[in-house]
């Protein structure tokens, strides 16, 4: 059996560093307070970066490996099911039995996500069946963050932003939201193209503004600004969203020329 090193390439180290994120990430839910879940869910969007570096520089240094493969889908589990359902948990728990809820929505939100990735492992069909993983981690951190700094600026900034509470709307919808994405992660009535295609110009649009933005949230941004930005989160979740229906008619679709 060889050793782990000479099994690794150099893009298996870019997945491993994801992988570091993600349980950092998850060490930010155990403590629990605004600032350190604003930070692992800014390590879940740097995690997207390296999901996207390891593939394409795979690809061009022709390097796909099995061990890549395998490394690839167990850290996908971690830094967008895992993670962002405990960090979501976390940020959304109100101390009521509605927790209850929230637990179970997390738990099926991570399933989804696992399931999906073993299916995706031994599939040999061509395109994504299902919502992928770091589609419905984004759409997560996009959700949190759209809350973060609503909240952040009807606080007042500072110390009082980061208490201030989450839209009671949000504490009821984000359940729903967890066991929808959850099932959108393994049901076979949404479809997108091509693997490799379509389905990564999102994250490419949307992804690279996540962390870029969170910074600006440690910056203690003024009322208009914070403002800007959760609107910027919440249109985001649209886009998501509309993205998502498109994968349900082109299922419709293909369904129709057969």
């Amino acid at each position: 059996m060889s050793k782990i090193t000479k099994l690794l390439k150099l893009k298996d180290y870019i997945t491993l560093t994801g992988t570091t994120l993600g349980f950092i990430a998850l060490v930010c839910a155990t403590v629990g307070t605004r600032e350190f879940l604003s930070l692992g869910f800014f390590l879940c969007t740097i995690t997207i970066g390296t999901d996207l570096m390891d593939g394409f520089i795979a690809r061009k240094t022709g390097t796909v490996n099995k061990i890549g493969i395998e490394l690839d889908s167990l850290n996908d589990s971690l830094t967008f099911g895992i993670a962002p359902a405990l960090l979501t948990f976390q940020a959304f728990k109100t101390g009521t039995i509605y927790d209850y809820v929230l637990m179970g929505g997390s738990i099926i939100f991570a399933l989804g996500g696992i399931l999906r990735l073993a299916r995706f492992n031994i599939s040999e069909e061509e395109g994504y069946t299902g919502v992928p993983t770091p589609l419905s981690g984004l759409f997560l951190i996009n959700f949190f963050y759209a809350n973060y700094f609503f909240a952040f600026a009807m606080g007042g900034g500072g110390d009082s932003g980061l208490t201030y509470p989450f839209p009671m709307i949000s504490n009821i919808l984000i359940p729903f939201f967890l066991i929808i994405f959850g099932w959108f992660n393994i049901t076979t009535y949404i479809t997108f193209g091509k693997k490799g295609k379509n389905v990564y110009k999102l994250f490419f649009l949307l992804a690279p503004l996540c962390p870029i933005l969170g910074i600006i949230g440690i910056l203690n941004p003024n009322f208009l600004l914070s403002m800007i930005i959760a609107l910027f989160f919440s249109g985001s979740l649209l886009i998501e969203l509309i993205y998502i229906l498109s994968g349900f008619w082109i299922k419709y679709r293909q369904g129709r020329e057969k």
